[in-house]
C-alpha cells in the first residue's frame, strides 16, 4: 500500500463521519461538496462532528481517494469506516431515510 493509500486508510478508520471534499465545511469550493455538507446537516450531524479533507490542498489525496474507493469523483463520504458515495448517492439515501440510519450513533 502506498503512503497516500495508508494515509487515506488511517483517516477513514479514525473518523466517524469523514468527507473528502473540495474546500471546507465552512467554505465549500464546489456545488457538490456544498450539497454534501447540507445533506449531512439536514441529517442532524453537527458540523463539528464532520471530519473534512480538502482535496484541493493535497494532490496526492485528490488522486489517491479515487483509487482508494474506486469512485471517480469528489466529494466522497465515509461513515464508520464504510464508503457511502458521492453527493448524488447521499441525496438519494437522505430522501429514503437510509443515510439518517447510517449516521445514527452505534
Amino acid at each position: 500500500m502506498s503512503d497516500t493509500q495508508q494515509r487515506i486508510a488511517d483517516l477513514v478508520k479514525s473518523s466517524e463521519v469523514l468527507l473528502f471534499m473540495k474546500g471546507t465545511a465552512a467554505f465549500p469550493q464546489c456545488g457538490f461538496s456544498g450539497r454534501a455538507i447540507q445533506v449531512l446537516k439536514a441529517c442532524g450531524v453537527e458540523p463539528k462532528n464532520i471530519t473534512t479533507v480538502n482535496v484541493l490542498e493535497d494532490e496526492a489525496i485528490r488522486q489517491g481517494i479515487k483509487e482508494f474507493s474506486n469512485w471517480p469523483t469528489v466529494p466522497q463520504l465515509y461513515v464508520k469506516g464504510e464508503f457511502i458515495g458521492g453527493s448524488d448517492i447521499m441525496m438519494e439515501m437522505y430522501e429514503s431515510g437510509e443515510l439518517q440510519q447510517a449516521l445514527k450513533p452505534a
